[in-house]
């Protein structure tokens, strides 16, 4: 094996190992782990939230651009994303383009919570609950009566969902909220704790 291909091989493997590292170092940078959303449970995620044609969604933490590209393609949604990682927005930007969906889906680096969130129909957010807090007072501040927001794995509390898929552990909630919490809600429609 000559010299040149040993050390365009070797450059290769660095650019890897650099990419990789950069994909999985930005999001915990940010604040969270990448870690997609399984495309069944993205479809009852927005089902939940009843999105409908030419309303705005959201995705706080876009990643690879899966929930954008479901809600532009099967709801015919204007789906925004928010991503920290410029490799993922890159990703994200690529997939919508190559699924023909570059007019309705837009990526934009920037934290999540900074994003002006004002023109919000629906708000698509799977993260921690260490971060629930924060994020709760941010869509107070942003969101417009009847947004809605619609959470994976985690629950807003302080805030009553106003629907619950225990099956797949989707929480929405109703812009204004709710008091409340998710006992609350299961209290009120009678399926206990």
């Amino acid at each position: 094996m000559g010299i040149s291909l040993m050390a365009t091989l070797v450059a290769a493997f660095v650019l890897v190992v650099l990419l990789g590292g950069l994909w999985w170092l930005m999001p915990i940078l940010g604040g969270l782990p990448w870690i997609p959303t399984a495309h069944a449970r993205i479809r009852k995620a927005l089902e939940l939230a009843q999105l409908r044609p030419g309303e705005r969604l959201y995705d706080l933490g876009a990643g690879d651009g899966r929930v954008l590209i479901l809600a532009a393609r099967e709801f015919g949604a204007r789906a925004i994303g928010i991503e920290f990682s410029p490799l993922h927005c890159l990703l994200a930007v690529w997939l919508a383009r190559n699924n023909r969906l570059g007019a309705q889906v837009t990526v934009r680096r920037e934290d999540f919570f900074q994003t002006d969130l004002r023109d919000a129909d629906v708000v698509f957010a799977f993260m921690t609950s260490r971060q629930a807090p924060r994020l709760r007072t941010h869509l107070e501040s942003q969101l417009r009566p009847g947004a809605r927001v619609v959470t994976v794995s985690f629950d807003l509390d302080g805030w009553q969902p106003t629907a619950i898929d225990q099956t797949n552990l989707l929480f929405l909630y109703k812009m204004p909220p709710t008091p409340g919490n998710v006992a609350s809600f299961l209290e009120q429609n009678n399926k206990g704790i």
